[in-house]
């Protein structure tokens, strides 16, 4: 696992979308997977003001979306990823894919979305956040390590975490469909961002704590290529600050 550890939101936008896009420009990435939420959102304006014809051919697939909004809800995931990604990327929408969580049958749903994943090659790097409770995607506490795309019912935390995107945390849906954790593991290369104190325990706890269903993010420690962007906030409960701040400035590829 690679850690680096910037200084603002500005160098985070920088070195992420500058990550992502060296590898769209020698076409090693054609599928990219996107996430929501806030820590995602500076690499896509990076990517945005450095745009290229090869960043429009990009089929990208969403982490997640909630059960039982409509997709023309504000706050739906295939409202917020057209919004921040498909539009700010010029993507084609036909190639941009979010899990139907209006659809009567939601095991055909997510059985359908696994089958698309393969179908386009698999995906070659996914775009992570990470929840206070230590999830990504929406795969929360004991979620286990080989789960593939399904239905979850969120925590009371993630909720209320999720709350200021909405008018009360009653508006909060209490379901969503999540590519599963082994779905994820899956993907040739993980890129989390994640910004703020308020992520600093589950950073931490994803970094240097065991390897456990009770930090689903631990599991990118067994991921053979995964970076982990944080700002000083996100790192300050980490221990290994010194060490990880060497090893990125004596990296042998810059």
């Amino acid at each position: 696992m690679q850690v680096v550890i910037l200084n603002s939101e500005e160098e985070i936008r920088a070195y992420a979308s500058e990550h992502i896009l060296a590898r769209v420009e020698t076409g090693a990435l054609s599928v990219l997977g996107v996430a929501t939420g806030s820590s995602p959102l500076p690499i896509y304006e990076g990517i945005e003001q450095r745009w290229t014809p090869a960043v429009g051919s990009l089929t990208a697939f969403a982490l997640d979306e909630y059960v039982g909004l409509q997709p023309s809800h504000p706050e739906s995931y295939h409202a917020v990823i057209d919004r921040e990604v498909t539009q700010r990327l010029k993507l084609d929408p036909k190639k941009v894919h979010v899990p139907d969580g209006t659809a009567a049958n939601v095991d055909e749903v997510c059985e359908h979305y696994e089958d698309l994943i393969k179908e386009a090659g698999g995906i070659d790097l996914q775009i992570l956040g990470i929840g206070a409770t230590g999830h990504i995607g929406f795969n929360e506490p004991t979620s286990s390590f080989a789960s593939r795309t399904r239905i979850k019912t969120l925590t009371p935390q993630t909720r209320r975490d999720n709350a200021r995107f909405f008018n009360s945390i009653e508006e909060v849906p209490r379901h969503c469909l999540t590519q599963g954790l082994g779905t994820i593991m899956e993907a040739r290369e993980l890129l989390l961002v994640a910004m703020g104190t308020t992520k600093a325990e589950a950073v931490a706890q994803a970094i240097e704590g065991p390897l456990t269903s009770m930090c689903p993010g631990s599991l990118l420690q067994m991921h053979p290529r995964a970076t982990v962007i944080l700002d000083r906030q996100a790192a300050s409960h980490l221990k290994l600050v010194d060490y990880y701040n060497y090893v990125f400035n004596n990296r042998p590829t810059k």
